[in-house]
C-alpha cells in the first residue's frame, strides 16, 4: 500500500457536520419556500466546499459529508425497491438521548434500480479533482438487525434465508451500480458487529426470539456474497460503529466476540475501527487481521467532541496496536463520522477541521506518507 491507494493512511470515515445553508435550506424546502432543484443546489455548493476543506487538511480522499441524508442509512435503504420508511412508534435509544422516531421495514421483493445516491456519487466524484471520492453506504445486515424478523414482511419472505439471498443480491448489483459510476472505493457502515460484541445488546436479540451467534453467521455469508462480484480495482471497507448521535453511544464492548469471524472470514479490504474509548476493548482481536491485503483503520481520534488530542499519545497507542498487526497493515482516521444523522456531534467545524489535519499530520510522522 502507499499514499496512492485506498484505504490511506490518513482516511475519513465520511459523515461532516452539516453547514447552517443545509440546514436553513432544508427547512425553507419542507415549508414549501424552495423547490427540490433549489435545494440540491444549496447541497452542491456545500458538498463542493467541504471538499476543499477536507483536502486542505492533506487528506487524499473525500467524501460528500452525507450531506444529502438525514440519516447515515435510512436514506439509503428508502431508496431500495421493496422497503418503506414509516414513523416508528420510538426513537432509537442511545446513551441518555433518543433519535427521532423514523425506521424502515421490507414490504415486498427486494430490488435495486435508479436509486438517487448513484447521482450523489457522480456529483462528488466531479469536484473532487486528484483525491479520491470514497462513496459510504450502510451495511446489508443493518436493514435486517435493528427490529429483527418483524422488519421483513412474513407473507412476502415466509423463509427468512430468502430475504437474506435477495438482500445479497441487491447489493451485488449496489455495487456494480456504483463502479459503474466511477467508485473505486466504497463504504459500507455496520452498527451491528459491535452489538454482537454488547452483552446488552446481545440480550435483547435473545429477547425477540433470535439467536446471536446465528445472527452473526447469516451477516457474514451476506455481506461475502455481495462481494462475490467485486472488481478486484474497487476497494470495499467496512466501519465498525458502536453508535453515534450527538456525541452519545450505543454499545460497548472490545471485539473479541466477533473478530475471528468478522476479520478471519469476511472478505472486506479495510475494517475501520472505533478505537477512542476504553469501550472499544484492547488491540488483542486484531490478531485475527488476514495477513497481507488486509488493512485496519484505527479510529483513535474521536470525533465525538472537539477535544484535540495529543499527537504522541496517538502515534503511541497505533505502535501498540503494532503488536498484533503489522504496522504496514495499519491506517488511521477519525473514531466514526461527525453527523451520522444531520443533527451532528457536539462540535464546531473549526474544530471537525483540527481533528482532519490531526489524522494527517500523525499518519505522516508514523507512516513518512
Amino acid at each position: 500500500m502507499n499514499a496512492q491507494t485506498a484505504p490511506f493512511r490518513a482516511d475519513v470515515v465520511g459523515s461532516l457536520l452539516r453547514p447552517d445553508s443545509i440546514r436553513k435550506a432544508r427547512l425553507a424546502r419542507q415549508t414549501g419556500e424552495i423547490d427540490t432543484r433549489e435545494l440540491r443546489r444549496v447541497e452542491d455548493d456545500a458538498i463542493r466546499h467541504a471538499v476543499e476543506s477536507q483536502c486542505q487538511c492533506g487528506l487524499q480522499v473525500v467524501t460528500d459529508g452525507e450531506f444529502r441524508r438525514a440519516w447515515w442509512h435510512f436514506d439509503f435503504f428508502e431508496g431500495l425497491e421493496g422497503v418503506e420508511g414509516y414513523e416508528a412508534d420510538q426513537g432509537i435509544q442511545f446513551n441518555g438521548v433518543q433519535t427521532k422516531s423514523r425506521s424502515v421495514k421490507v414490504t415486498n421483493k427486494l430490488g435495486f434500480g435508479e436509486h438517487p445516491m448513484l447521482e450523489d456519487f457522480k456529483y462528488l466524484a466531479s469536484v473532487s479533482g486528484s483525491a479520491t471520492p470514497k462513496m459510504t453506504i450502510p451495511s446489508p445486515s443493518v436493514l435486517h438487525f435493528r427490529s429483527g424478523r418483524k422488519a421483513v414482511s412474513a407473507e412476502v419472505y415466509p423463509d427468512i434465508d430468502d430475504f437474506f439471498d435477495d438482500l445479497a443480491l441487491v447489493y451485488q448489483q449496489a455495487i456494480k451500480a456504483f463502479y459503474e459510476a466511477g467508485c473505486r472505493y466504497l463504504q459500507l457502515d455496520d452498527t451491528v458487529w459491535a452489538y454482537l460484541c454488547s452483552d446488552e445488546q446481545r440480550a435483547l436479540v435473545v429477547e425477540r426470539g433470535e439467536d446471536p451467534d446465528q445472527l452473526a453467521n447469516a451477516y457474514a455469508r451476506t455481506i461475502n456474497k455481495a462481494l462475490e462480484q467485486k472488481p478486484d480495482d474497487l476497494v470495499v471497507g467496512m466501519h465498525v460503529c458502536r453508535g453515534n448521535f450527538r456525541s452519545t453511544w450505543i454499545s460497548e464492548g472490545g471485539y473479541e466476540p466477533v473478530a475471528e469471524l468478522l476479520f478471519g472470514s469476511v472478505n472486506i479490504d479495510a475494517y475501520f475501527l472505533e478505537y477512542d474509548t476504553d469501550r472499544a476493548g484492547d488491540f488483542a482481536p486484531l490478531r485475527f487481521i488476514k495477513p497481507g491485503h488486509q488493512k485496519a483503520v484505527l479510529g483513535l481520534v474521536t470525533s465525538k467532541s472537539g477535544d484535540l488530542e495529543d499527537p504522541e499519545a496517538i502515534k503511541a497507542r497505533i505502535f501498540e496496536a503494532a503488536r498484533f498487526v503489522p504496522l504496514d497493515q495499519l491506517c488511521l482516521s477519525t473514531q466514526c463520522g461527525f453527523a451520522s444523522t444531520e443533527e451532528g456531534n457536539s462540535l464546531t467545524e473549526a474544530e471537525q477541521q483540527a481533528k482532519l489535519a490531526l489524522v494527517v499530520q500523525v499518519a505522516r510522522d508514523v507512516w513518512g506518507e
